[in-house]
């Protein structure tokens, strides 16, 4: 099995670039073989890549942009799910490929199929105790005598905790004030976070707008060039017409 991965070599988008780098560099890391396709020179590249990425994993444009990611025929996925494996540590996964034995993938996998089958009783204890539970009840080891003594110690330290209650309160609402800050600052970093995450979606969408504006005005320059080519077999067509014509003249 082959990975092919679909890339531009001429991208002006930076947004593109780092994409492109970034799935090729993670595959080099991994040791994965796999083949770059550049669409940007080859345009059986680029027809493949377009009519092979399934329609409703395509933009509402319907112009899948590089990097897209193949296992010999079978599409994987683009960089927004390739990304998603490598945070989950599913990448062999997403690739169709069966992970090396000791990766954290192979792990992963090890525990879901332990859990799936069913965890193994557990063992008893080394020093051989007995479970609490277990255990004869205090009164009929050393009599109603003994219980007594229980009962008054019990009553002792219900007075003793009446005592502590009022510290107790005031660590409690310390405590509470504490995860009060905490959950402040957390709300501001994930406010950071989302503002951050939408400039760089938005930086996304306008290096994607470029990138299609590029492919488009390739297209249009090498439609122009067929046509230049046609009108020039024309025009030769024309003349050697014409030459005929005087030379059957004379």
């Amino acid at each position: 099995m082959v990975i092919k991965v679909f890339l531009a070599s001429s991208s002006g988008s930076t947004a593109i670039k780092k994409k492109q780098q970034d799935v090729v560099g993670f595959l080099e890391a991994l040791k994965v073989d796999y083949t770059q396709l550049d669409i940007a020179c080859n345009e059986e590249n680029r027809m493949w890549m377009r009519q092979n990425v399934p329609v409703d994993k395509k933009p509402t444009n319907g112009i899948p942009l590089p990097p897209q990611i193949f296992n010999e025929d079978s599409y994987c996925g683009d960089y927004d799910t390739f990304f998603d494996a490598k945070e989950d540590n599913s990448v062999y996964a997403f690739l169709g490929l069966p992970p090396p034995p000791g990766s954290k993938e192979a792990e992963q996998a090890a525990k879901v199929l332990g859990v799936e089958n069913g965890t193994p009783a557990e063992e008893p204890k080394a020093d051989g105790s007995v479970d609490a539970s277990a255990e004869v009840p205090v009164e009929e080891r050393n009599g109603d005598a003994h219980g007594e003594e229980e009962q008054a110690a019990d009553e002792e330290e219900v007075e003793g905790e009446g005592e502590g209650g009022e510290e107790e309160d005031v660590a409690d609402e310390e405590t509470a004030g504490d995860e009060a800050l905490a959950e402040e600052e957390e709300e501001a970093v994930e406010e950071t976070d989302e503002a951050n995450a939408q400039e760089e979606d938005e930086q996304e969408e306008a290096d994607e707008d470029r990138e299609e504006e590029e492919l488009r005005q390739l297209e249009d320059e090498e439609a122009e060039v067929q046509e230049d080519e046609e009108e020039e077999e024309e025009e030769e067509e024309e003349e050697d017409m014409e030459e005929t014509q005087e030379e059957e003249a004379e």
